[in-house]
């Protein structure tokens, strides 16, 4: 091979390392390019995106405003009641013919009481009461018709009050028939002993001062009257 030739060869091998070179560059260049008008329209379609997000997307509802409605009101006219015919003053009573029963006696006999309270006192002094009330009659005693007395003892108080009252004699009997035996009953003490413990005195004075008595003796009577 002959110098001419050699040098030809070189040249041709740098032409096409320097026409690769440049179109690498000018590939460069143009991908760089590409890329960076890539790059701003990203940016410029994010900027869209935010302002679109950032608009009210509220929805304003127009006022709505309700007609007025004119309401009726329906009257019914009620029919007045009827008034009750009046009833006549006199009403005729049925007569009723009511006969007697013969032979059944439909009565019942009550013995009335006539209770009689006071008697005899068996202490010296006989103390009078300024205040007494009756006994009450005991209707056991009303219903068999029974008669009697009950005599109590008791203390009088420095004002003048009846205490620790008890029965000193009880009999049932007929009290104003001298041939009548009494005997011995307990159906007057309750009624005596109430009545007792209402009674009143006047205190005894001893040396300017009211002083208790003991021992002070009362005799309620009962008897009963016929009409």
């Amino acid at each position: 091979m002959t110098t001419g030739t050699a040098n030809k060869s070189v040249n041709s091998i740098e032409s096409l390392a320097s026409f690769s070179a440049n179109r690498y560059l000018s590939s460069g260049a143009l991908a760089f390019i590409v890329c960076l008008g890539l790059f701003f329209v990203m940016v410029v379609l994010i900027s869209l995106g935010d302002s679109g997000i950032k608009e009210d997307k509220s929805v304003k509802l127009a006022d709505i405003v309700m007609p007025e409605r004119d309401i009726d009101t329906l009257m019914q006219e009620v029919d007045k009641p009827e008034e009750p015919e009046e009833q006549p003053d006199d009403i005729a009573q049925p007569e009723l013919d009511l006969q007697p029963l013969t032979g059944v006696d439909v009565s019942i006999a009550k013995p009335k009481a006539n209770i009689k309270a006071g008697g005899s006192f068996f202490k010296d002094g006989a103390y009078m009461p300024l205040f007494a009330v009756q006994p009450q009659y005991p209707r056991r005693a009303q219903e068999r018709g029974t008669e009697g007395y009950a005599i109590i003892k008791f203390t009088i108080t420095e004002q003048g009050t009846a205490e620790n009252a008890v029965v000193e004699e009880g009999m049932c009997g007929d009290i104003n028939d001298p041939d009548v035996v009494l005997r011995p009953c307990s159906i007057f003490n309750n009624s005596s002993i109430r009545a007792a413990a209402k009674l009143k005195y006047k205190p005894k004075i001893v040396d300017g001062k009211a002083v208790r008595v003991d021992n002070v003796l009362y005799r309620f009577r009962y008897e009963m009257e016929d009409d």
